[in-house]
């Protein structure tokens, strides 16, 4: 219920307080007057009509539905159950001072709208057809709101019309929907939801679940992407449409299958047991539904199992060949580097080989060596 306060009449003191009251149809409506003062003064409510429902609490009307809920000299509060749409209207709450003090409270009632309704799908629908729905649901006060889902994602490009009902109080609304189906739309749930206030944050909704009918999609599926010669070969045809195609028709080079022993047919499978040469050619899968047909086509070539082990097997003797080339390599690397270090450790005289020769003893060797460097015989070390 949603209440609105309504201005005081007047300045602080001996006067009547009322508020506006919001209530769904079929709802409790609680009306209240107060009065910050009052010195034994008397209270009364009166509907839209005028006619006196309570008077401090005596009830002047004969209505089940309306009830006192307190009576003091503060406050006069009674409640409408029950509530229709006939009880909207401007209540007043009524201070016999002299002269007579008013304050006015207005009932509003809200109509719930109805469960919708989806209209305009009849099963199956043709793909590439336009289907047209329409969502309708009457009693909304004020009018209600409409929204269409599709895959849970809202679409926007729909057709609204509100219309008054004969009561001329509620409203009947409608909103359609235009759009072209495929076979992605086959078993989708389109929903139409229906937002109003008097719902409580719960919208109602209708779903209608779409039956889509269209061709076969075909496919073939080999068992094995290098058939070889010897094997045996299942080819798969895979294949979806609606209604479904049921059974599949297989032929080789645009006739019928030429080894029926050997090519066996198992649903939607050829079976053939092991491969020839023979085998060889292209081979169709045909699809056929009530709405039209479809076929696949695959081309077998059969392969000799040697030559397959050749291409994917090791090459041995390019293996080998790169291993002599790295020994070789290896052993030329090495003798070069032998060769560089022999020229490198060169000739040389120790100070000793110089002058030993004619010298009793080392030190007498030294010096004559450093004397007679020019005319001394050398001495060679080789190091292998």
């Amino acid at each position: 219920i949603n209440i609105f306060l309504n201005p005081l009449l007047g300045s602080q003191g001996q006067f009547p307080l009322t508020q506006n009251v919001t209530v769904v149809e079929g709802g409790t409506a609680i009306l209240t007057c107060r009065v910050d003062q009052n010195d034994n003064t008397s209270l009364q409510w009166s509907n839209p009509a005028q006619q006196t429902l309570y008077f401090d609490d005596k009830k002047a009307l004969r209505d089940n539905r309306i009830e006192l809920v307190r009576a003091s000299w503060h406050e006069l509060s009674i409640s409408v159950s029950d509530v229709s749409l006939s009880d909207e209207g401007q209540y007043t709450c009524s201070l016999f001072t002299m002269p007579v003090k008013t304050s006015k409270a207005y009932l509003t009632v809200l109509g719930v709208p109805e469960k919708p309704q989806i209209s305009g799908f009849s099963s199956p629908v043709m793909e590439g057809d336009l289907m047209q729905l329409t969502c309708k649901t009457s009693g909304s006060k004020p009018a209600a709101d409409i929204r269409w889902f599709k895959n849970d994602k809202e679409i926007k490009d729909v057709k609204y019309l509100k219309e008054e009902d004969a009561n001329r109080k509620t409203f009947t609304v409608s909103s359609t929907l235009d759009f072209r189906v495929d076979r992605s739309d086959d078993g989708v749930a389109v929903i139409c939801r229906v937002d109003h206030e008097s719902l409580n944050a719960t919208p109602q909704v209708a779903m209608q679940v779409l039956e889509i009918h269209y061709t076969p999609s075909v496919k073939i599926i080999p068992s094995t992407p290098f058939p070889q010669e010897g094997q045996p070969l299942i080819l798969t045809c895979e294949s979806k449409g609606k209604p479904l195609p049921e059974p599949v028709l297989w032929t080789k080079d645009g006739g019928e299958l030429p080894d029926p022993d050997r090519m066996v047919v198992s649903g939607r499978e050829l079976n053939i047991l092991f491969l020839n040469k023979t085998d060889n050619g292209t081979y169709r899968c045909e699809a056929t539904n009530t709405i039209g047909q479809s076929s696949a086509e695959y081309v077998l070539i059969v392969h000799d199992p040697n030559a397959l082990a050749g291409q994917n097997g090791p090459d041995h003797a390019l293996i080998g060949g790169i291993v002599a080339v790295v020994v070789f390599v290896t052993l030329c690397s090495i003798f070069l580097l032998g060769r560089y270090l022999a020229r490198h450790k060169g000739t040389y005289l120790t100070n000793e080989a110089k002058g030993a020769e004619d010298a009793p003893d080392a030190d007498t060797a030294i010096i004559n060596a450093e004397g007679s460097q020019v005319n001394a015989e050398e001495k060679k070390e080789y190091f292998i």
